[in-house]
């Protein structure tokens, strides 16, 4: 029976381990993870279930405001269950849980009307807007034709191409 009993020598574990290489060593020890960036990468995950394309200036569209008329609103994204759209500061902003009728103009007098119930509003000081979070309010009439919307805007942004100012032709012979 050994005479140390249960007493771990740490003075030859330290000897050991200084007489081996450094790369063994290195494979020893356990990765340490930042558990602030790994919760920020579930926060994500689970706020943006759906796919959302960004739609800056890509789209005009117009909400309908009660006894007034209509207010151009700049659509900022679209996924399958909503939109966020921006509203110029000083033209004010909705309150969460109303419901907004809006519409999306294909030219001038043609639109694509459906509702929406915003869930939140925040103010954005640089850019000078409120931007409003909103959902589809499903069970209307252009469920269908929204979906079929939304996965058009999906597919043409996938492959929209900027315009570096080609030379345009005047006629062609």
């Amino acid at each position: 029976m050994d005479s140390k009993g249960n007493i771990i020598d740490l003075a030859a574990r330290r000897r050991s381990r200084q007489s081996q290489p450094q790369a063994k060593q290195a494979k020893e020890k356990a990765p340490v993870l930042d558990m602030t960036e790994r919760r920020n990468e579930i926060i994500n995950q689970e706020r943006r279930r759906v796919r959302r394309t960004i739609l800056t200036e890509f789209i005009g569209a117009f909400v309908v405001v009660p006894n007034q008329g209509l207010l151009k609103v700049s659509l900022y994204d679209i996924s399958e269950t909503g939109i966020a759209f921006d509203i110029e500061h000083e033209k004010g902003s909705f309150s969460a849980d109303e419901e907004i009728a809006v519409r999306v103009y294909m030219n001038q007098t043609t639109y694509f009307p459906f509702t929406v119930k915003v869930s939140n509003v925040r103010e954005l000081e640089d850019e000078s807007v409120f931007r409003h979070g909103a959902k589809f309010v499903m069970g209307t009439v252009n469920e269908i034709a929204l979906f079929h919307f939304v996965k058009f805007i999906e597919t043409v942004s996938a492959s929209l191409e900027s315009d570096s100012g080609d030379v345009m032709v005047s006629n062609i012979k």
